[in-house]
């Protein structure tokens, strides 16, 4: 019997077969590799993945980004060389697609919530635009003029990408009429980390200073201001709820605001939850963060050594798991829509997508 995984060979997918010892079915994760993850025959699995735990390469440099497509038949991974890598879920994880455009790192991709399109931004200082159906790029967009750190997009309504760089600004782009930003905001310090609010009438922009900035869209003016971090923010996320703010930051804290209007006690008490574990790295890469779609778990990446990429539950603030693999920084973790399933992005070229015990 052989359990085939994935490894990207010369721009292919090669198949890489290794047997199986009487009594346990081995997973090797690549054909150089010395260690296997080993699995007792009958052990109950909880995705449909073809094996427990798949080591996925194929990228020429770091990866700083990855995310399932809305309906979890696929991901997209990003990174220094420049390409967007298009893979499929299931099966044998085909790399489907590279798409090829920018000019310089990709610092961080989206789906659409339709899931037809991808929005990308680089170092190049553009954004760019995907159609996820034809394979093809379908607007370039000239943002900001130096490096752009973050991109988002809305979740309903009307169609908005959202953008933050270091030249001290969010830009609120109009997919319908992208040649001139729809709003400018600017603040003190370059922005870092970017993200919607649930319903679209707020933009949080999070920065080197360590604060957030939320911004209130009909009025192009702050709201209010999250205070807390003491260190760059490298990463924000919005709970499935839209109740939430994520964030992460190089104080080696992850940590959830409560963004809803009115909170008990102000504008001063939205911290709700603070999570230590994970550690950022001398590289200051901007390690992101993400919410599992109860909302029960929150995760991001490390660069302890070992790294590790790491899932806490969210009520408790404990470690729910700590999961080893990578040999360098883990920039991103993101959980599958619908299973039980997480992938993670790293430094050392590679991914890893996995399923999760009950």
């Amino acid at each position: 019997f052989f359990v085939p995984t994935m490894k990207r060979t010369g721009g292919e997918l090669a198949v890489v077969e290794k047997k199986q010892k009487t009594g346990e079915l081995v997973v090797h994760q690549s054909e150089d590799e010395k260690g296997a993850v080993v699995v007792p025959l009958g052990m109950e699995r909880t995705s449909q993945l073809m094996a427990p735990n798949v080591r996925l390469t194929g990228h020429d440099g770091e990866i700083f980004s990855v995310k399932f497509s809305p309906d979890g038949d696929c991901f997209a991974s990003a990174g220094f060389d420049k390409k967007i890598y298009l893979w499929r879920t299931w099966g044998e994880c085909e790399n489907y697609s590279v798409l090829r455009g920018h000019s310089n790192a990709i610092l961080e991709v989206h789906w659409s919530a339709d899931g037809n399109s991808l929005y990308s931004c680089s170092a190049d200082k553009t954004v760019q635009v995907w159609d996820a159906l034809s394979l093809t790029r379908t607007k370039k967009i000239k943002a900001h003029d130096t490096v752009i750190n973050s991109c988002c997009c809305t979740r309903r309504g009307q169609e908005l990408v959202a953008s933050g760089a270091d030249d001290n600004t969010a830009k609120i782009w109009d997919m319908r009429a992208p040649r001139r930003a729809a709003a400018t905001l600017e603040g003190e310090y370059p922005v870092t980390a970017v993200s919607f609010s649930d319903q679209s009438d707020q933009l949080f922009a999070c920065n080197t200073s360590g604060s957030v900035k939320v911004w209130e869209l009909r009025k192009n003016e702050v709201a209010y201001e999250l205070l807390g971090h003491m260190d760059v923010i490298t990463g924000c996320a919005v709970s499935p709820d839209g109740s939430h703010l994520l964030t992460n930051a190089m104080d080696n804290t992850l940590r959830a605001w409560d963004v809803r209007p009115f909170v008990r006690g102000g504008d001063s008490q939205r911290c709700v939850k603070t999570f230590v574990s994970h550690v950022h790295g001398v590289d200051k890469n901007l390690l992101k963060c993400s919410w599992s779609p109860s909302g029960e778990l929150v995760a991001c990446g490390s660069a302890d050594n070992p790294t590790h990429a790491y899932l806490y539950d969210f009520e408790s603030k404990k470690i729910k798991y700590a999961l080893p693999g990578h040999k360098s920084t883990v920039n991103e973790v993101s959980f599958h829509p619908k299973e039980p399933i997480v992938i993670s992005c790293s430094s050392d070229n590679t991914m890893f997508l996995g399923e999760l015990g009950k």
